[in-house]
């Protein structure tokens, strides 16, 4: 990174240290490491600030892994955060999520996972953080759990990861249009996710009533607003029900673009495939799926089926 860094040799044989103690479980003795290496950048601070940024988050893993959450969270230096001098940076604010998580700070945790998705909505990580939070806060506070969370900060497209999967046709052919391309940045991409989330949470009623054409109509207006890899497999469930099954397979590609782990996008697009006679592709799908779940019962089951096709 930065030039600081080359002009401070011992800096980095200091951070080199501290990053093999930190492999060999040493939290302790790597986090001191962190900070003799930060002191050393001291003078150099204003010009580096991905060096530090990135010492801190260090720091705050050695601190997490040795069980110094609320350290952790506090991580300051003069004040400052590894987050306030990378802003968005998605590994700090994992590790945050992770340590906020641990003090069964639910509500910020939350709020730190939904930001790491912004940022780049590929990081089963962050996914996997997300569910176990909605789960934690339904529990804990209701189904209002929502009304109770603080605001989620609107990352500027700036600093959004354009994940972009190759595809078998000319570039962009068919990329799915940027998330939130249009206005200003802050307030109309804060109220489009709003609305796509209202608009997806209505389509998830309609499924509950069984109305899945209806739930088709939500979704598709709340993929308009926010290309999020929920409504894609809920939507592909709809077309499943109603024997759209191309379309389903079509929406499961999309999710499973956004996050290739995508245990229901495998899943489903498994069913539309199997509907379709393609039996080879749905197989590869399910046996993707079990890698991350090899003891999902719905998988295996559809598997059985599959190997008597």
């Amino acid at each position: 990174s930065g030039g600081a860094m080359a002009g401070s040799p011992s800096a980095i044989g200091v951070r080199r240290a501290g990053n093999e103690e930190f492999r060999r479980g040493q939290y302790g003795p790597a986090a001191a490491l962190y900070t003799r290496a930060l002191e050393l950048l001291e003078d150099a601070w204003e010009a580096a600030a991905e060096e530090p940024g990135a010492l801190l988050a260090h720091r705050a893993a050695c601190r997490l892994k040795d069980g110094a959450c609320s350290l952790c969270v506090g991580e300051r230096r003069r004040g400052r955060g590894a987050l306030e001098l990378v802003p968005f940076g998605v590994k700090a604010l994992l590790r945050r999520a992770a340590a906020y998580e641990a003090l069964e700070r639910y509500h910020l945790a939350y709020v730190d996972y939904k930001t790491v998705l912004q940022v780049d909505c590929s990081i089963p990580a962050a996914h996997d953080g997300v569910n176990r939070m909605t789960k934690a806060l339904l529990e804990k506070d209701g189904v209002n759990w929502r009304q109770k969370l603080p605001p989620i900060p609107t990352v500027p497209i700036s600093a959004q990861t354009r994940w972009r999967v190759p595809s078998a046709g000319p570039p962009g052919a068919d990329t799915p249009p940027a998330t939130v391309p249009r206005g200003e940045p802050g307030e109309s991409s804060a109220a489009d996710t709003e609305r796509a989330r209202t608009l997806k949470e209505e389509g998830n009623e309609l499924v509950k009533k069984g109305n899945h054409k209806k739930a088709v109509e939500k979704d598709s207006e709340s993929l308009k607003l926010n290309q999020e890899c929920a409504t894609y497999t809920n939507r592909a469930l709809c077309y499943l029900a109603l024997k759209q099954y191309k379309e389903a397979v079509q929406d499961c590609t999309e999710a499973l673009r956004l996050d290739p782990e995508n245990v229901k996008g495998l899943y489903r697009r498994a069913q539309g495939l199997k509907e379709l006679k393609d039996y080879k592709s749905s197989i590869a799908d399910i046996k993707s799926l079990l890698k991350t779940e090899p003891k999902n019962a719905a998988a295996l089951r559809l598997l059985q089926e599959l190997s008597r096709a």
